[in-house]
């Protein structure tokens, strides 16, 4: 009995590797190549209308979707549609997206150099298929990182306000400047926000003058980082390993 081939769509925006990796994955005599996109909303317009056994998808597409996005949309007709997505993309909004999508079975999340070859892909494509589950060891670790910086960010520990005002300061803006952004009448509101941040990021002392503390603050913004100086000057926050190690601006 002849064995039943993987019915799959492919979106890639690279034209030359969207041809290339159709070839090869038909070319394996395993694949079938239902479609293939340069975007993820093509493609979801297609699967409304056609189910496929799985999609390979890059993560940087054209349009406003990335793939991820796209996958998101597309389990919402058919969930948990088996996936394999690759990018060679290291922008934290990408594995951000990841941990905040949902996905937890029937994938794999490859980095592209690792899998690019159809016969390195086809496996992955057979496992995602049978419910199975696997990400780049890569890519698990950006993902870590991304998660450990988001806990750990300054931003976390605000209000949306406080984080809007925290982000203008840093933007260098003047607290009559950022009344008028927010829709403040009076500047004063702000710096009593002004105020907030530096206590909640102990960075207020007796001693200190308020522009040290603007500073310091606009300085954490930038950063991501929740640092903390010592008398000497010097910077400190906590790594990955929960160490403190000093701040190098």
């Amino acid at each position: 009995m002849k064995k039943r081939k993987i019915q799959i769509i492919l979106i890639e925006d690279n034209l030359k590797l969207n041809k290339a990796l159709s070839k090869g994955l038909v070319d394996s005599g395993e694949i079938q190549m239902l479609n293939s996109f340069t975007n993820g909303e093509d493609a979801f317009a297609f699967c409304k209308k056609n189910k496929p056994d799985c999609i390979l998808t890059d993560v940087q597409l054209e349009k406003k979707w990335n793939g991820i996005e796209t996958i998101v949309e597309i389990r919402k007709i058919y969930p948990r549609l088996p996936v394999v997505i690759y990018s060679i993309q290291d922008d934290d909004k990408y594995f951000r997206d990841f941990r905040s999508s949902g996905i937890l079975s029937h994938y794999a999340y490859v980095k592209k150099s690792n899998f690019l070859l159809p016969e390195m892909i086809i496996p992955l494509l057979k496992d995602s298929c049978n419910g199975r589950s696997f990400i780049d060891p890569e890519i698990e670790s950006r993902v870590q990182e991304v998660i450990h910086k988001d806990e750990s960010s300054p931003l976390s520990l605000l209000e949306p306000i406080e984080k809007k005002v925290a982000i203008l300061l840093s933007k260098g803006f003047s607290n009559e400047q950022i009344a008028n952004v927010l829709g403040y009448k009076d500047k004063r509101s702000v710096s009593r926000i002004n105020g907030l941040l530096y206590a909640i990021w102990d960075l207020r002392e007796d001693k200190m003058d308020e522009a040290v503390a603007r500073t310091r603050a606009a300085i954490i913004v930038r950063e991501n980082k929740l640092l903390n100086w010592e008398e000497d000057g010097k910077a400190y926050y906590k790594n990955l390993s929960g160490e403190w190690v000093e701040w190098i601006p």
